[in-house]
């Protein structure tokens, strides 16, 4: 039984993300992923110009004239949603959390998919698989899943993004759209999101906050991680201290968008204190010249 409260948010974030995708994605969405193929459609009389080897000869010897088979797009998609819910994303130091901001695009793309009369599917993770949905289409499928995003308290604190692609491996046998939406922080899940991206269509979202990227100087700070419960004490007022851990973060973060550019993943940085609006349009647009 879902709350009175996570109704009225799903209700909140479904408008708010409904005039975004009928006004902003729509149209950017569909031109941007294409059908998986080609179906038959119907067969027509040959024409000059036809290709010989669309000539339908069945139809063809039945008729005495040639007649050619005419194909289509395969418009329908099967969208996949794969979302972190590891306690890293319960930051944020401006306008939203990481995991408000990963709900809100999330919902967003389930609505395009929606819209273009797309198969969305769900899946949440921690370090282990916290939620599973299959692809289906229908409003109230994606209302399922808006208020599976909102509602969910996840049952672990820490992060395996290749234990959620794995998962992923077994349970799609058709290719999808994949959004993998998290902050990244892990370790040695590259190659699973490799192997993923050859299955697949992997479009990762890189969700940050600019805190982590920009350290200032607050004095003694007693950090917390959240996921493992360690914490340690980090003298920002020490400009040499300050300035290791924080090249230790943008190494790690460089290293990431390095390794996706050397092997053509798709990704798109986006942060807690800005819209998403524009870095997701761009890189609907970027795709679709492509």
């Amino acid at each position: 039984m879902i709350s009175r409260e996570v109704l009225m948010k799903v209700k909140k974030i479904e408008i708010k993300t409904r005039h975004l995708v009928n006004n902003l994605f729509g149209g950017k969405y569909q031109s941007a992923f294409k059908g998986q193929g080609m179906i038959f459609s119907e067969v027509r009389e040959y024409q000059h110009g036809d290709e010989i080897r669309l000539i339908d000869w069945n139809v063809t010897a039945k008729n005495n004239f040639p007649y050619v088979k005419v194909f289509e797009e395969e418009r329908e998609l099967s969208v996949f949603l794969v979302v972190d819910a590891s306690l890293s994303g319960s930051f944020g130091s401006k306008l939203k959390l990481k995991s408000e901001l990963g709900a809100e695009i999330a919902s967003v793309l389930g609505l395009s998919a929606l819209k273009n009369n797309d198969k969305v599917g769900l899946l949440i993770f921690t370090d282990i698989i916290e939620t599973f949905l299959p692809p289906k289409k229908g409003t109230s499928h994606i209302l399922r899943i808006i208020s599976e995003l909102i509602k969910k308290q996840p049952s672990n604190k820490g992060t395996d993004i290749s234990n959620a692609l794995n998962y992923i491996l077994k349970v799609i046998n058709r290719k999808s759209v994949i959004f993998l939406i998290s902050d990244f922080i892990d370790k040695n899940f590259e190659k699973s999101l490799k192997i993923l991206n050859k299955k697949h269509d992997v479009i990762c979202i890189k969700l940050y906050d600019d805190f982590e990227n920009n350290l200032k100087n607050l004095g003694l700070l007693k950090l917390h991680d959240s996921e493992t419960n360690e914490e340690f004490w980090l003298d920002t007022s020490n400009e040499v201290a300050r300035k290791q851990f924080q090249k230790l973060r943008n190494d790690n973060n460089l290293e990431f968008l390095e390794y996706c550019k050397k092997n053509n993943f798709d990704i798109i940085p986006i942060s807690t204190s800005s819209d998403f609006v524009k870095p997701i349009v761009n890189y609907l647009n970027n795709r679709d010249k492509k």
